[in-house]
């Protein structure tokens, strides 16, 4: 794949997943009641991560686990078939929990559409929240990110990647 532009290197990436860290801390005013969900794939070790930064700066273990939104997705029609879809693994009652859904990036608003149908499934948070590392605008539904590392405005025929070390073997943002 030939990369157009790095809009984000791994330490800019870094500085913006602690700015957003502490965006969470300041509006929930604590970590008390907090979980992040990250939406598979990229959404879980940034989740992950976050979890990470929290646990360094108040010293305390937030609950992290996983959402797929494979059979939530508004895209596939019934004559497509139902794909195989892995396991949510939520590791908390979300009734109790504010529930932080962390994805890489921001588009027409459908993967978190989904991602909140996915949550619901298992209950009625007590709050939920968005993080998102890019959001590139174009939105089809009515739907804003709480937490962004950085807005880039494109155009539809660009491509924005978010890559992650976990499953890219580098971290960075690119706009293709």
């Amino acid at each position: 794949m030939e990369h157009k532009t790095k809009i984000l290197d791994e330490a800019a990436l870094s500085r913006s997943m602690a700015r957003i860290t502490h965006e969470i801390l300041e509006r929930n005013r604590g970590v008390e009641g907090i979980c992040l969900l990250g939406v598979k794939r990229r959404g879980v070790p940034l989740a992950q991560r976050l979890a990470e930064n929290i646990r360094r700066i108040e010293g305390v273990s937030v609950p992290v686990g996983t959402i797929d939104i494979t059979l939530y997705r508004d895209d596939k029609s019934i004559t497509d078939g139902l794909p195989a879809a892995e396991a949510c693994d939520i590791p908390c009652d979300v009734r109790e929990h504010t529930v932080i859904i962390v994805d890489d990036l921001i588009y027409t608003g459908r993967t978190a559409r989904a991602a909140m149908e996915a949550v619901f499934t298992f209950g009625r948070p007590r709050s939920l929240q968005l993080a998102v590392v890019v959001d590139r605008g174009h939105r089809e539904l009515p739907i804003r990110p709480d937490f962004v590392c950085k807005n880039i405005p494109t155009a539809k025929s660009e491509r924005v990647s978010v890559l992650v070390n976990e499953l890219d073997g580098e971290d960075g943002v690119y706009l293709e």
